[in-house]
């Protein structure tokens, strides 16, 4: 085999064993890295939670024989952070264990790093592969890399429809899929670090927009009230977990509970989005209604459509939304079907 063969192969693992990271490492990007000596990996690390180890120490701590590094080729999904953040820089750390050899999937587009890591490593005379499995790499960090290029969410609309393509009635709150596929839904959320559903979706379900039927984090819940006339009594007000509501009337903060007024005279996704872009979030995922979701489609402001298809008809509802994009996978859940769409 040859050398780029074997670098992607190798790459290939660090992409897997990364996304042992999704969802808890926030705001930092989650990377993979593995060490290999003699054509053998010796060390695999992924990145902690926010403010613990990066994936190159806990790789390079997973080594039992340290005296072995100066002979080997560590990978990386992401270049090398060059900054002193919640942890010291991971290049020079690679640099005083003197490794043979850096492969780099993709650079950091954070503005601290981009570039300055891989030019470091460069100059302190280690060779440096860079772009080994680059747009799985990127793609492996979409949120991280959409946050810091387009300075926004990276966002996931969600639904479940019918056979017939309806998504809910009027003032009825009715299960569309299994409660597996619910389970799923719940992983997603851990997945992803805000929530947001309309006034509509609010009055109707009282969600309670949390994680209780996966392990994981609770993404901060977020609603689009005006008025405010979701009552005091339902779930988004119950201060269980960060929550923020935009609306006309006030701002206001408590307890995992702030309110945020906006101005509704005009497009109020700009603003909501520019809030979440100062409050560091890099991900949301919008679970409805179809009013909330569609004014994201009409924006084009949606990056991954998730919809969950069952085998129920209704003959009779709201219906879905519908959008156009690259189907890039598709599954099934017991009778459900998940489909998932990449905007373009």
């Amino acid at each position: 085999m040859t050398q780029h063969i074997i670098d992607e192969h190798y790459m290939a693992r660090c992409i897997q064993i990364a996304k042992n990271g999704l969802g808890s490492t926030y705001p930092n990007p989650f990377v993979g890295s593995i060490i290999v000596h003699n054509d053998k990996v010796i060390g695999e690390g992924f990145t902690s939670k926010y403010g613990g180890p990066h994936a190159e120490v806990n790789a390079i701590n997973s080594v039992k024989d340290k005296t072995l590094l100066h002979e080997c080729t560590i990978y990386v999904t992401l270049e090398p952070c060059s900054h002193f953040g919640k942890t010291p820089p991971c290049c020079d750390l690679i640099i005083t264990k003197n490794f043979k050899r850096v492969v780099i999937g993709t650079l950091d587009p954070f503005a601290k790093v981009n570039g300055q890591g891989y030019l470091r490593l460069l100059e302190n005379g280690i060779d440096v592969t860079l772009g080994i499995l680059e747009e799985e790499c990127k793609q492996l960090n979409t949120r991280f890399f959409t946050f810091h290029q387009k300075k926004r969410p990276y966002i996931i609309l969600k639904w479940a429809q019918t056979q017939d393509g309806y998504m809910g009635h009027d003032d009825v709150q009715k299960w569309i899929t299994n409660g597996f596929s619910r389970q799923l839904v719940h992983k997603w959320r851990t997945e992803e670090q805000a929530i947001l559903v309309g006034k509509k979706t609010a009055l109707i379900d009282d969600p309670q927009l949390n994680t209780r039927f996966w392990e994981g984090n609770n993404p901060l819940r977020i609603s689009i009230d005006k008025f405010l006339v979701i009552p005091r009594n339902y779930n988004l007000y119950d201060q269980s977990t960060p929550t923020v509501i935009f609306n006309a009337i006030k701002d206001s903060s408590q307890e995992n509970l702030n309110l945020v007024k906006i101005n509704f005279e005009e497009n109020i996704i700009p603003p909501i989005l520019e809030y979440l872009y100062q409050k560091n979030i890099q991900s949301l995922i919008i679970e409805g209604g179809n009013d909330t979701i569609n004014s994201f489609i009409k924006m084009g402001i949606w990056d991954e459509a998730r919809i969950l298809s069952s085998d129920v008809f209704w003959n009779e509802g709201i219906r879905a939304p519908k959008v156009n994009g690259e189907r890039i996978s598709q599954y099934s859940v017991l009778n459900d079907h998940v489909t998932v769409i990449r905007n373009l």
